[in-house]
């Protein structure tokens, strides 16, 4: 017992002092240590610091060429033109004064444009001489005492204020603007200090002297190009230029996305919908650099060697594109158009949703001038007419108050309690009342019919001089069938700033304007909306989402369209749930407007174009200021049993004379798609 004792207390003894050496020890390892963090930082801060700038490893980037965009036929719409440049890539370290050189030594061999130059960027070019900042700040009282910034603000007041001390000549004007250009750069990313009209006299000077100018280099620069025809620029958009920078509507989204501000990027439409892909990735090179300006770069390693853009290939055939845009320019300078805003053409594949052709122009009422506007088609809402016609009769169909084996009303004009008789076109006193079916009513373009159906729609039995009473659920019923086709509502096409219309007012004051909607002169649509409105008619009830961009393909190294990187697929976005019976009255009567037997049929125009279309035509009563105008506007499908192709189009704003125009403009279409697009051999 004793002895085991004695052993514990011994035990015990030990552990205090292998704790207490433990703590010492510890204590001495964290002394050395702090005193070594006191060398390297406090004795010898400035020596290790300059050690890890001399081996500082960094990433250098390069531009690549955009992505080309190509027709359906493999024609290049939009290709790109190169041009030598004179490039400048900002080192990590360089300083105001560094680039001041370097700008003031290029300026002697390179002259740019000084549109752009402010008299921020003249002040900063002068303030960056070293001596120049000295005199300028002797002058100032209390300099001494201010810190860097404030007294970088006071000497860009004094210069604003002494324009005696603020004089450049046009030589340091240029040299002002490099200088600004060079600032603004990224540190290790490349930009442009004149892209394009380089001389030879000046590659061959800023060649001789690039030892001279840390940075400075000879590149490639590359412009956007129209090998047919740069009307088509207002459908594929623009790419803004190194100097113009991101658009500012843009610049956080893109700057988040990892752009830099002096990037080029798409602008606009097809070029700003597929920039990510137009873009391409651009080059990685792994520097490592001692001190400061790029040509302290003591090594550099190509990590990556950039990708340029992927092309786009476009559903639209070129030769047709312009003979379509042609078309619709000279056809429409042949009819009354002093009060017209313009003309647009949508030719679509109503099975696929393939866009064939986007035509348009714009015109300016004041001064009568007519520019490319084939964007329009999708961002200028008219209002149409007759055309949606064969939608209010479907609507009607699907909601019961006709059905395809009773649907006989008389036309005839339409007196109601308040307001001014509204009647068809053909019967404005009721010499002409006529018993008229469905498929009648399309084939003659009753307006009676249409407000007929409407009334039934809305609960309200109809006799003349009768106060209107009917619900204000009208509108959004008439407008719920209308929205099924793709009336009201966006087609989804791929690209970006798409109109869903204008729709009026619905409410009980307003309720005499759902007869209007019925006959389609209330709400307005696109040419876009009635394309895909018609192919939907065509293709037996599926609305087609309508797309320009069929594929995209990478480059071969001979720079030709290389291997198909996704192809778009045709895409529903809705069906009609009509039956066959009810879809017959409706493409029944749109036959009936072209071969119909009737006086009044509407599309008697047509009737010579093979092979054979079935159409629905239209006209809307519309003002410029007090002045009365016409809408002419026309939606179609050929062949009409087998429908291939969809042809709509508007003309907002004739007056009377230029009845017929919306015709003639369809039967060149029509002549063009079948010479240009497809063979009509298999459907004479």
């Amino acid at each position: 017992m004793f002895g085991t004792s004695k052993k514990r207390r011994s035990s015990q003894s030990e552990i205090p002092f292998r704790l207490n050496f433990l703590m010492w020890t510890v204590g001495v390892l964290l002394c050395i240590l702090a005193a070594r963090l006191f060398y390297m930082q406090v004795l010898n801060g400035d020596t290790y610091t300059a050690e890890v700038n001399r081996s500082e490893v960094s990433t250098q980037t390069g531009n690549v060429q955009r992505g080309a965009i190509y027709d359906s036929t493999g024609k290049v719409l939009v290709g790109n033109e190169a041009h030598q440049a004179i490039t400048y890539t900002k080192g990590e370290s360089d300083t105001s004064t560094d680039i001041y050189k370097t700008a003031k030594t290029l300026s002697k061999y390179v002259s740019v444009s000084k549109t752009k130059l402010t008299k921020r960027n003249q002040a900063d070019y002068l303030l960056a001489d070293t001596k120049k900042y000295k005199e300028i700040t002797a002058k100032i009282s209390g300099s001494s005492s201010m810190d860097e910034d404030a007294l970088y603000t006071k000497a860009l007041k004094y210069l604003y204020s002494h324009p005696d001390d603020f004089t450049l000549t046009n030589k340091q004007k240029n040299g002002a603007m490099i200088y600004a250009d060079m600032s603004g750069a990224y540190s290790l990313s490349t930009t442009y200090i004149k892209e394009t009209g380089v001389t030879s006299t000046e590659i061959a000077e800023v060649g001789e002297h690039l030892s001279e100018m840390s940075g400075v280099a000879i590149g490639t620069s590359w412009t956007r190009s129209y090998p047919q025809g740069d009307a088509i620029q207002s459908l594929t958009g623009t790419v803004s230029t190194q100097k113009s920078g991101l658009p500012s509507d843009k610049l956080n989204t893109l700057l988040s996305e990892g752009y830099s501000r002096n990037d080029s990027v798409g602008q606009s439409y097809l070029e700003s919908e597929y920039q990510a892909t137009l873009a391409g990735s651009k080059s990685q090179t792994e520097v490592s650099s001692s001190g400061s300006g790029t040509d302290s770069i003591t090594k550099a390693v190509e990590k990556y060697s950039g990708k340029k853009g992927d092309n786009i290939v476009l559903t639209i055939n070129a030769k047709f594109q312009n003979e379509v845009q042609s078309i619709v320019k000279s056809v429409y300078q042949t009819g009354s158009i002093s009060k017209s805003t313009g003309a647009y053409a949508v030719v679509m594949n109503p099975n696929t949703g393939a866009i064939y052709a986007m035509a348009g122009v714009d015109r300016d009422v004041e001064t009568g001038k007519i520019t490319d506007d084939q964007i329009g088609s999708i961002n200028h809402p008219i209002t149409m007419g007759s055309v949606v016609k064969g939608a209010t009769v479907l609507g009607a169909l699907m909601d019961g108050v006709i059905t395809p084996s009773n649907n006989t009303l008389t036309d005839m004009p339409i007196d109601l309690e308040g307001t001014a008789t509204k009647a068809s076109w053909f019967n404005k006193t009721g010499a002409a009342n006529m018993s008229l079916t469905a498929s009648d009513a399309l084939e003659v373009s009753s307006n009676s019919y249409m407000m007929q159906l409407a009334m039934k729609e809305g609960g309200f039995t109809y006799s003349s001089g009768a106060g209107l009473d009917m619900p204000t659920s009208i509108f959004s019923k008439l407008r719920g069938y209308f929205n099924q086709f793709g009336l009201g509502v966006k087609t989804g096409i791929d690209l970006p700033g798409e109109s869903t219309g204008y729709t009026g007012v619905a409410s009980q004051a307003e309720i005499g304007k759902a007869l209007d909607l019925s006959y389609g002169n209330y709400d307005s649509y696109t040419v876009m909306q009635i394309a895909q409105y018609a192919s939907t008619i065509a293709n037996g009830g599926y609305r087609m989402k309508p797309y320009v961009v069929q594929q995209i393909r990478g480059t071969k190294a001979n720079g030709s369209l290389g291997k198909v990187e996704s192809t778009t697929q045709p895409t529903i976005l809705g069906s009609i749930n009509a039956t066959a019976a009810q879809w017959k009255v409706v493409k029944q009567g749109m036959y009936q407007v072209v071969h119909g037997s009737n006086t009044y049929k509407t599309g008697s125009a047509l009737s010579s174009i093979t092979p054979a279309v079935a159409a629905k035509t239209g006209t809307a009563e519309t003002y410029y200021g007090t002045t009365s105008t016409e809408t002419l506007s026309l939606i179609s499908y050929a062949p009409y049993d087998d429908p291939q192709v969809v042809v709509a189009l508007a003309i907002p704003g004739t007056g009377t004379s230029g009845a017929g125009i919306n015709s003639t403009m369809a039967k060149e279409i029509y002549a063009a798609y079948w010479k240009y697009v497809q063979s009509d051999s298999d459907y004479k």
